[in-house]
């Protein structure tokens, strides 16, 4: 893929992608993470906008090595385990809310898209925050996005939300790259337990015609490492030989 001039000053993104849900608590950022340490795995540079500006959770599952500075109009980003991250979780304290406006919270969508300096990179991911509305928006149509991969859970309740999703990128004319299900089964006895239904990822791939990128099991690694800071990637459970799986 040819290398593109990403906004106002030399820098250059082979790939941004969306990783997008339209609904909270599916684990999207949980997915974000652990699909950038799999690539980081197989030796490609990532990097991770986090876009969720009232719910930013990426620096607790990635902890800074080193925080992010600001040089004039330019900001450097934080970097955790050798990949750059931007999060509003950088520039307030960390039990409180981003009481911001849609108008106020775009600004901040466009610093983080127009003056981070992310240096060459394979993938850019950007954790869309839930829903369909200006932010999201702004992201989609300035973020220069190669494409999108939606998350969703199996229950037939989050599919409602993530429709809306994958509307708004159709609508919009971004790509879609597949559908990844998380929170798919847990494994009891040696058999898969669906505690949320059954297929509701790959039906929803099937209506829209895009590829399912698969399933995710409930695995308390997942989980562990993610409140941790850990990284799955170094662990042998079901989870990171799951999400080894959808990255390839």
């Amino acid at each position: 893929m040819n290398c593109i001039k990403f906004f106002i000053f030399k820098r250059y993104i082979k790939n941004i992608i969306a990783i997008a849900a339209g609904k909270g608590g599916v684990g999207k950022s949980s997915v974000t993470v652990n699909l950038a340490l799999a690539l980081q795995e197989k030796n490609w540079s990532v990097g991770i906008l986090d876009a969720d500006l009232y719910g930013p959770s990426i620096r607790r599952m990635l902890p800074e090595d080193k925080l992010p500075v600001q040089k004039d109009s330019l900001i450097y980003p934080a970097m955790s385990r050798g990949i750059p991250v931007i999060s509003m979780a950088y520039f307030k304290k960390e039990n409180e809310a981003a009481v911001v406006r849609a108008p106020i919270a775009n600004q901040f969508i466009q610093q983080f898209l127009k003056n981070v300096v992310w240096g060459e990179l394979d993938v850019l991911f950007i954790d869309f925050p839930p829903g369909t509305g200006d932010i999201q928006i702004t992201l989609a149509q300035q973020a220069a996005l190669k494409g999108a991969v939606i998350v969703t859970t199996p229950q037939e309740v989050a599919l409602i939300d993530v429709r809306k999703t994958l509307h708004m990128f159709e609508q919009l004319q971004i790509p879609l790259i597949g559908v990844v299900e998380n929170m798919s089964y847990y494994v009891a006895n040696g058999e898969k337990v669906y505690l949320f239904g059954e297929g509701g990822g790959e039906r929803l791939a099937r209506e829209h015609g895009i590829p399912f990128l698969g399933q995710i099991p409930i695995d308390p690694e997942i989980c562990r490492c993610g409140d941790k800071g850990q990284s799955l990637l170094e662990s042998t459970t079901s989870g990171a030989q799951a999400f080894r799986n959808v990255t390839d």
